[in-house]
């Protein structure tokens, strides 16, 4: 059976009617990126940074799959399809998609400010003064800008052993996310969705440009994979 590795970000989720990771003007629901996504923004604010994932949070658990979510799952049914996700949203495993990995943490997981390894589910408010056993104030399992990326290397190992790449929805402008189109072998055809793509056929070999939306474009794919 073949791989097929999808790389999603903001745009699948988006028409799920998640707000995107920020607007064009650099602002996040009116704050900056550093106030809210960084472990700075959490030591000088923590209850501005809590309060601001508990409104993440809340939207996510009223919004559903999309038709780009399902269809990837349809995929499963033919080929090996391992999703790497810069997302922290639940769409893709809520959709039956089963092998997510989630570059960039995950909203509904907490965790100890103390340590990357107590991580624990998480569908309700974490407020100032939640703490884990040993007393450290609960953060949300979010990558924020400036820590280490851990599954970087597993989603690299996955992203080498792929027969086919599908990007969707994303800008392939943040790194190290953007970095792991470079770790397909050169023969390897290479599908991008996006109604705005940031990169053009002549960048890679082997590249497909699919100018749709996640919504419109991932379907019609994956039926031409399928009947392939």
């Amino acid at each position: 059976m073949k791989n097929i590795v999808v790389l999603t970000g903001a745009g699948i989720s988006t028409e799920s009617g998640l707000k995107t990771f920020r607007d064009a003007d650099g602002l996040w629901e009116g704050h900056d990126v550093m106030e809210v996504a960084t472990p700075e923004g959490f030591q000088n604010n923590p209850e501005l940074v809590l309060e601001f994932y508990n409104q993440r949070r809340r939207q996510l658990l009223t919004v559903e799959p999309n038709a780009a979510h399902k269809a990837l799952v349809t995929l499963e049914a033919h080929f090996n399809v391992q999703i790497i996700t810069q997302n922290v949203d639940d769409l893709h495993e809520r959709a039956g998609s089963s092998q997510v990995l989630h570059l960039h943490g995950e909203l509904l997981k907490s965790r100890s400010s103390n340590s990357t390894n107590e991580i624990f589910d998480c569908k309700q408010d974490i407020l100032l003064g939640d703490t884990c056993k040993n007393g450290y104030q609960m953060r949300p399992h979010i990558v924020w800008f400036g820590e280490a990326v851990p599954l970087l290397e597993e989603a690299i190992a996955i992203t080498e052993k792929a027969d086919y790449l599908i990007i969707i929805g994303t800008s392939m402008q943040v790194y190290p996310a953007a970095s792991l189109i470079d770790f397909v072998n050169f023969s390897t055809p290479i599908y991008f969705i996006d109604p705005k793509p940031a990169i053009s056929n002549s960048q890679k070999n082997n590249l497909t440009i699919i100018t749709e939306t996640a919504v419109a474009g991932t379907p019609t794919l994956v039926a031409s994979l399928i009947d392939k």
